[in-house]
């Protein structure tokens, strides 16, 4: 989602990568490659892991019911974007550890804030939409990374409709319409779809930009955060579709 690099590549036959007009190997057998998209998602799953833990004892602590219904609640909402925008501006100046540290730390303030869902929907559909968006997430994300089109087009035009998104959703705070609501929820879950695609483009196309260098592992921790965000995206608009209420 985050369009914090945006490598620009062709590729001449399957499994190859052509930069700046040199074939950089097969992806298919380039282990180096492996390990890094591995490093990614490792570090993306362990983030949702963490999250979803945090918000499922913040939940049942008995706190958090209370916090949601004070104006508290719209710090809980916008401590993980003050993360992200932290980790963005500041990804050439801080080190490596210290974005791994504001990671960890987006991760716990996204469990705070993912802890309301709780009060909003079963357990059980809760449970089911995230399975649900999990195994779309892992097929989309084996087509963004095996796929020969170059999505870059499409994950610019997604990139767009994020904004859009957002200001329908302000716009639907005064309006209080449920079929915009309703739209919405459709068009993110359609969005977020296209975008977990690009990143994952992005992100192998990135790999041969930054192999051998000291960017490697801000890199692995950014794109954990750019896959993150279009999970839990995905999930939460997914979650207003087809969640039980209580």
């Amino acid at each position: 989602m985050a369009d914090w690099n945006d490598p620009q590549s062709t590729r001449n036959n399957w499994g190859t990568a052509r930069i700046n007009g040199e074939v950089m190997g097969n992806v298919s057998t380039d282990q180096g490659l492996r390990k890094y998209m591995l490093s990614i998602y490792n570090y993306m799953a362990s983030g949702v892991l963490l999250s979803g833990v945090v918000a499922l004892l913040f939940a049942s602590s008995g706190l958090a019911e209370a916090v949601f219904t004070t104006p508290l609640r719209w710090l809980f909402a916008l401590a993980p974007l003050g993360f992200v925008m932290a980790m963005s501006f500041g990804l050439n100046r801080m080190q490596t550890s210290t974005l791994q540290m504001l990671f960890w730390g987006f991760s716990v303030a996204m469990g705070l804030s993912l802890a309301s869902i709780f009060f909003v929907y079963t357990g059980a559909s809760i449970a089911l939409t995230f399975f649900a968006t999990a195994g779309a997430f892992a097929g989309l994300s084996l087509y963004g990374y095996t796929t020969k089109r170059n999505l870059s087009a499409m994950g610019s035009f997604m990139t767009m409709g994020v904004i859009g998104i957002l200001i329908a959703m302000l716009l639907n705070l005064w309006l209080q319409s449920s079929g915009l609501a309703l739209a919405i929820s459709i068009l993110g879950v359609i969005i977020f779809a296209g975008l977990t695609a690009w990143d994952t483009q992005r992100l192998r196309e990135t790999y041969y930009h930054v192999a051998g260098t000291d960017m490697v592992g801000k890199v692995v921790i950014m794109g954990a955060l750019s896959l993150y965000l279009d999970f839990i995206n995905m999930f939460q608009f997914l979650l207003s579709l087809i969640g039980d209420r209580r």
